[in-house]
């Protein structure tokens, strides 16, 4: 049997050398991009800076803790609800509320939504998408006494 000869340039060293280097550039290349699209996505910080923060941890969640307040949320018919209550089981004393919603692992959908209080409960209006979300809450008792509490929650497609 014949070995068949196919015309053309032979594989060498060079085609090779070009080859490979193609090959890692994109692969590099990508590398390069996924980095950087992590790290422009996510903030990172919970904190500015944790040695500050630490120093009136204690004070602070004692504090907290002393108001017997207990929260419960829920996403429902685009409201997103707060259910905040204190140790009798009333509705609790809050002077202000802020929120942060967003995601756990990017920044870019963060939202302060505006919520109201109906006597009962607290609720604003917002369009989550399905998957994994988190709250930063931050509320302020009648007394001026900080509360805050971070809670996650999930949204079925």
């Amino acid at each position: 049997m014949q070995a068949q000869h196919h015309p053309g340039k032979p594989l060498t060293g060079r085609k090779v050398l070009a080859i490979t280097v193609s090959a890692f550039s994109v692969i590099i290349a990508v590398n390069v991009y996924m980095a950087y699209q992590a790290v422009s996505t996510f903030p990172g910080l919970e904190v500015d800076n944790s040695y500050v923060a630490s120093q009136t941890f204690d004070a602070e969640r004692a504090a907290q803790a002393a108001l017997g307040w207990h929260l419960s949320h829920a996403y429902r018919d685009g409201r997103l609800v707060i259910d905040i209550r204190d140790a009798a089981g009333a509705p609790a004393s809050v002077a202000s509320l802020n929120v942060l919603v967003g995601r756990k692992t990017e920044a870019r959908e963060d939202s302060h939504p505006a919520f109201s209080f109906d006597g009962q409960v607290w609720s604003a209006p917002v369009t989550l998408a399905p998957g994994a979300w988190l709250m930063h809450l931050e509320a302020t008792a009648a007394d001026g006494t900080a509360f805050r509490q971070r809670l996650d929650m999930m949204v079925r497609g």
